[in-house]
């Protein structure tokens, strides 16, 4: 096998050192402790990333079997959220606590265990991909298999896949004081632009709270993105006094997930955003990225020991497929049907009326959920008879949420 003009070879080469490269990493040595792992990332750690810092606790499952789930130790649980269109509303208790921990720890916690395994972390921007039997890295490093983690705007992906056109969505983020109404609970409030648009409030446990809003953008026929005024405002509209009083912007594009997913065959593999997996309903990928991420390093680790790193991306395909394809399809068309306000407000009011729609759609946003047949049915019933606004989850029972499709 030709490894160029590579100086140093590796078993396993991640680009990208985020929760999907560690989590890459993490999921290899777990399947073969000695195998030689080297994870790239432009960045020196500990370093921020615009996101809602939300965790679900599907993150926490994905982590525990490779050592990890200890990332959220020290902040403090939520239970409680709130839908709102307007003057729709829910709010009530989750069924599983989720946590927010800023991505500036997150992550390099994440790093440190993935380093703590077994990995090599270097600081290094790579810049290309030779694709040959033995992919070679910026020309200087070569792998039996590269694992891209690079994120949105994944250079691997683009070396793998060339430029494609995908629905992406804008979003920013700042960090605000926790007022009474948002103390406790993760806020979600749907807004009148592109859809699915909204605003967020997530308490983090110390005083202050991730704040944002994100949106759909405009195809290329269809105008610029919007402006960092515009984002702003639309924030202070939905949740009143938090771009006023926050600070920290970070903006972000996020490739949204279709329908369906692919990954080429051979030595190269693609996860979490530079996979182009985000939830499109609601902009959540820390699921995805994690899941997959461990995964690809499994895959990979086998790979190397069977010595096909070439037949990896045709196991990672069927792994991932099997692991989200169904539930992708489901938030495909969930997505679909948000940019209906109708639909919208209808989800809210189903919600209100039976827990179980309550915990559905809480699924299909966090992580491994689907719109079966009691939750489709409760949206015809609430297009139907739209009612008042929806009461509180607490005041409904409880029933357990199908994880099958």
């Amino acid at each position: 096998m030709s490894r160029g003009t590579a100086t140093e070879h590796w078993d396993l080469v991640v680009v990208g050192a985020g929760p999907a490269g560690s989590a890459t990493a993490l999921g290899a040595l777990a399947e073969d402790p000695g195998l030689r792992v080297l994870l790239l990332d432009r960045s020196e750690f500990p370093r921020d990333k615009s996101c809602g810092d939300g965790i679900a606790p599907h993150v926490l499952d994905a982590l525990a079997p490779v050592g990890a789930a200890d990332v959220v130790d020290g902040w403090a649980p939520l239970r409680d959220l709130e839908l709102a269109h307007g003057d729709v509303s829910v709010a009530g208790p989750m069924r599983r606590e989720v946590h927010v921990v800023p991505r500036r720890v997150l992550d390099a916690r994440l790093v440190e265990r993935a380093v703590a395994a077994g990995a090599v972390l270097r600081t290094h921007r790579a810049t290309s991909l030779t694709r040959t039997d033995t992919p070679v890295v910026s020309g200087e490093v070569s792998a039996d298999v590269v694992v891209g983690a690079d994120g949105a705007h994944s250079f691997v992906r683009t070396a793998l896949l060339g430029k494609r056109r995908e629905p992406r969505a804008i979003a920013i983020r700042g960090y605000a004081p926790t007022t009474p109404e948002m103390a406790g609970r993760q806020v979600i409030r749907y807004g009148d632009r592109r859809q699915p648009s909204y605003a967020w409030a997530f308490d983090r446990g110390d005083g202050l709270a991730n704040v944002g809003y994100g949106e759909l953008l405009p195809g290329e026929r269809h105008g610029g993105a919007p402006s960092r005024r515009l984002l702003l405002d639309q924030l202070e509209l939905l949740v009143p006094g938090a771009a006023s009083t926050g600070d920290d912007w970070r903006g972000h594009h996020l490739p949204l997930s279709s329908w369906r997913w692919d990954q080429p065959d051979g030595p190269v593999l693609l996860v979490g955003d530079a996979a182009g997996l985000v939830n499109p309903m609601t902009g959540e990928g820390i699921y995805y990225a994690v899941a997959t991420g461990i995964a690809a390093g499994r895959t990979a680790a086998r790979a190397v020991r069977a010595g096909n790193p070439a037949g990896a991306g045709a196991v990672h395909r069927r792994v991932v497929r099997a692991l989200l394809g169904s539930h992708l399809r489901h938030t495909w068309a969930a997505s679909r049907l948000a940019q209906s306000p109708r639909i919208v407000d209808a989800g809210i009011h189903a919600a209100g009326r039976d827990r179980h729609a309550f915990d559905a759609l809480v699924e299909l946003g966090l992580g491994d959920g689907r719109i079966d047949v009691r939750l489709a049915g409760g949206l015809l019933r609430s297009m139907a008879r739209p009612g008042r606004p929806a009461r509180p989850a607490p005041d409904l029972p409880s029933t357990p949420t199908p994880r099958g499709g």
